[in-house]
């Protein structure tokens, strides 16, 4: 009962039953084995291991996320106060100058950022005098969403070293922080980002071009096998074997040192292991891992560079499909939450909208829509402006 694991332990014994010890025919310092692990492991789906593992480790993920922001935040903006379009207004003066730190286009690159790589973005709103003066983002990880027992939410906890800050949401439903997010089939309170959907292609395009990376570092050539000739009287110690693979790494592996002559004695032999076609085939695998995740943040694989896509015929096309399906989504869900969080800072309401005329990408939407109306006879010219989006002549200005 000393030890119960020896009764499923089969006795092992180097005698036989005609009392001759038995021997190996080899050494074991001829025995080579590779192993890898069971399964595969995946990037965590925090906000600190997407930001490091994809937009500052991966270029794919990067160019993705500056080409949407860059492009949201360069795209014009018009206010209204009810039908009038209004040029001058406050709150047109604050997103141009959100705060002293930032100008308008750098705080809305950095608002769409967070929403690409986080799925979530904040906005505090700093008042003088009951007056909205500045806009702050608030990093994504450091905010934590308060909600009640029936998961109402009821305000926002800003974290930052030991300090706490906490924005409640006031009885009709106004707060100084507003929470942005992209749509969470699991999740009531948090977004989910598209490189969460492409996690598995990051990884797998990340590890190709480490890969590759270790291929040019051991002279772009998988390693072979050194075959030592050996019997049960005469093998390799442990330390001629520390030794000859000391020497091997100092003077054979490595860019700077490959075509080398090897220089073999004592019953060494050099057989090369090579890898397959299919095996070598890393350029293919890099490629369909940035197709799943220019897919995932819908960029135009054209647009990034990546070879193989017929998808598009040209570049104007590949431009209209990423600015009518990606970056007026983008920009109207983000344009209707400052909407509903200023509907109250003002006397009269306003909206801000985009200027579609101004938007380069759809440019060849809107030449095939004027041209449509202008060769329409039956249309008078006002007739033709309201279909625009125009007032009538006799007013003189813009309404939408």
């Amino acid at each position: 009962m000393k030890n119960p694991l020896s009764w499923f332990t089969p006795t092992r014994s180097n005698t036989p039953s005609n009392g001759v010890p038995e021997q190996k025919s080899a050494g074991l310092q001829s025995l080579f084995a590779m192993s890898g692990t069971s399964h595969a492991r995946w990037t965590q789906a925090d906000y600190s291991s997407l930001a490091r593992r994809g937009f500052m480790g991966n270029p794919i993920v990067y160019r993705c996320v500056r080409l949407i922001s860059e492009t949201v935040a360069a795209v014009p903006l018009l206010t209204y106060e009810g039908v009038r379009e209004c040029d001058d207004h406050p709150v047109l003066d604050l997103l141009m100058r959100p705060n002293s730190r930032q100008s308008g286009k750098e705080f809305m690159e950095a608002l769409i950022g967070h929403l690409l790589v986080s799925g979530n973005a904040y906005i505090e709103r700093v008042r003088v005098n009951d007056t909205a003066k500045e806009l702050h983002l608030l990093r994504p990880d450091r905010v934590k969403v308060l909600a009640d027992k029936s998961g109402w939410v009821h305000g926002f906890e800003y974290m930052t070293g030991n300090s706490k800050k906490r924005h409640h949401v006031s009885e009709i439903g106004t707060c100084d922080v507003t929470h942005l997010t992209l749509f969470h089939p699991l999740d009531d309170h948090y977004g989910f980002a598209p490189l969460q959907a492409a996690l598995m292609a990051l990884d797998v395009h990340n590890a190709a071009n480490q890969w590759n990376k270790s291929l040019l570092d051991n002279s772009a050539r998988p390693s072979g096998a050194l075959v030592y000739s050996s019997n049960v009287s005469n093998h390799l110690s442990q330390e001629q074997f520390s030794r000859l693979k000391d020497e091997l790494e100092e003077g054979y592996a490595g860019p700077n040192r490959a075509g080398r002559p090897l220089l073999l004695e004592g019953g060494l032999d050099w057989k090369a292991m090579g890898h397959s076609p299919r095996d070598m085939d890393f350029v293919e695998a890099r490629n369909g891992s940035a197709r799943d995740i220019a897919l995932a943040f819908g960029v135009p694989p054209m647009l990034l560079g990546i070879p193989g896509d017929n998808t598009y015929s040209n570049y104007q096309e590949a431009n209209r499909a990423f600015a009518r399906q990606t970056l007026l989504p983008m920009i109207n869900r983000t344009l209707d939450n400052l909407n509903h969080w200023f509907q109250n800072e003002f006397e009269t309401p306003i909206r801000i909208a985009v200027d579609e005329d101004r938007v380069e990408g759809l440019s060849s939407e809107r030449e095939v829509v004027w041209n449509r109306l202008n060769a329409a006879d039956f249309l008078s010219d006002d007739e033709k402006r309201e279909a625009l989006g125009y007032s009538p002549n006799d007013t003189g200005t813009n309404a939408q």
